[in-house]
């Protein structure tokens, strides 16, 4: 959106309406960021905002009056607009038991958690409204609390999260006071809804230093609170294959996996089940032993406690479930074909499987030249295998059930289904038999066994 509607929705609230962009667009402007939304807030009170947006032919929702905020639609997009507002206590850690409208701009923006979201940019133009040092810490680096920071986080415990993340996504340090308050309002964040809390730790992952925010989230307390089950790999060494122990490597897979939330937090959970299956041979070399289903049931236990979406698990399970497969140079062509069925019955494609596996390759630190080297040459082979558009599933059989009943004389039932798996096994060991010929060859040779 550019910002000729948000003039036009300032020209229709008049000329005392103090209209003005707030938060994190203000934010991501000064950055040169990309940013989705813009958050307006005015000295008006919110009827009045109403009452003159509906007056210039706008649409208007009602959709936190108790708050402040209605919504104002603006070239088909929803833009938030709320009244100057101080807050009341924090009882809950939540959200406050009263606000006031009415008050100042400078009270209102301080109410806010950090002082790179506490600037405010007039619509019409004119100078940046920072009472805090936003602008500076922005230069800085810097993500600081506004005023106290215990009392910040006392009000809102999602906020020890979100500094956590705004340091992952901006690349920022958190401010050493700020940084110290976090595990002393650790109670606070106990109360935030689980909802909340994953939607954070989504957008940690996905910034552009998720190592700096998990880094945090374990120093802090933060990773005990909402992700427990990963403590124990922080120090858990592992053998000669790895230069790091499970937490680091962790880590940097999470650092080399492509930005997006499935691949993220399958970085993070992938060894999660490594230490509580670790032992030691008589020579003294740890083992991990059916780590990876030890793993996948903890990253499905974790994902649904934080009440992830149903595609987001299963996108995460399935590329845990292959992650500890490895095609060698030994493998025939069969067993590769075998393998790539095996991804698309688990609906991860292989430029998917093959993007993970690089990234836990490369967080193993050890040998990253001929790791890269071999891993490039697996892909080649089952992209090659993959191009022949061999047969992967029983719809890619060239006979069809109506055929094959045809065939056998029967009528429908478990019979069918047995043969088709048998026909798949069949061509993909050699897909030269996916044909009407040579199927019906084979299924006169089931019959005749049958």
């Amino acid at each position: 959106m550019t910002w000729a509607p948000l003039l036009r929705l300032k020209e229709a609230l008049g000329g005392e309406a103090e209209l003005v962009i707030v938060g994190g667009a203000v934010r991501d402007e000064l950055l040169g960021r990309p940013h989705a939304d813009w958050d307006l807030a005015t000295r008006l009170l919110p009827q009045a905002v109403m009452d003159r947006a509906r007056a210039a032919g706008l649409k208007v929702i009602p959709t936190g009056l108790q708050h402040g905020t209605v919504t104002v639609m603006l070239e088909e997009r929803p833009v938030e607009v709320t009244t100057f507002r101080s807050d009341g206590d924090y009882l809950d850690g939540r959200r406050p038991e009263s606000v006031r409208m009415g008050v100042s701009l400078e009270e209102d923006l301080s109410r806010r958690d950090f002082t790179v979201n506490a600037m405010a940019m007039p619509v019409e133009g004119g100078g940046l409204v920072d009472p805090f040092g936003g602008k500076r810490d922005l230069a800085l680096g810097l993500i600081r609390a506004v005023g106290d920071p215990l009392q910040r986080f006392a009000e809102d415990g999602l906020r020890l999260l979100r500094a956590c993340r705004f340091a992952a996504q901006l690349g920022f340090e958190v401010e050493a006071a700020t940084a110290e308050a976090i595990p002393k309002r650790l109670e606070v964040a106990r109360k935030v809804a689980v909802e909340r809390v994953f939607m954070e730790l989504d957008k940690l992952l996905r910034g552009q230093d998720p190592v700096r925010g998990l880094s945090l989230l374990a120093s802090s307390g933060l990773l005990d609170l909402w992700l427990p089950e990963l403590r124990p790999m922080i120090g858990c060494g592992q053998n000669r294959h790895h230069r790091y122990d499970v937490w680091r490597h962790t880590l940097e897979v999470v650092r080399h996996a492509p930005d997006d939330s499935g691949q993220r937090w399958a970085a993070l959970l992938h060894d999660s089940g490594k230490p509580g299956s670790r032992t030691e041979g008589q020579d003294g070399e740890a083992h991990f032993y059916n780590h990876e289903s030890l793993s996948l049931a903890l990253a499905g236990t974790i994902l649904e406690r934080l009440k992830a979406s149903h595609l987001l698990r299963k996108d995460v399970l399935a590329l845990i479930r292959h992650h500890g497969i490895h095609p060698e140079p030994g493998w025939k062509d069969a067993a590769c074909r075998r393998f790539l069925k095996r991804l698309q019955d688990d609906g991860l494609s292989l430029a998917r499987w093959g993007a993970f596996r690089l990234a836990d390759q490369r967080g193993k630190g050890l040998g990253l030249e001929g790791r890269e080297a071999d891993h490039q040459q697996v892909m080649d082979r089952l992209q090659a295998l993959a191009c022949q558009a061999p047969p992967l599933c029983v719809t890619d059989l060239a006979l069809g059930g109506a055929e094959l009943m045809a065939l056998a004389g029967r009528r429908g039932g478990p019979w069918l289904g047995a043969l088709q798996k048998q026909l798949l096994d069949s061509v993909l060991e050699d897909p030269e038999r996916n044909t009407a010929a040579g199927l019906a060859a084979l299924v006169r040779e089931w019959l005749g066994r049958s």
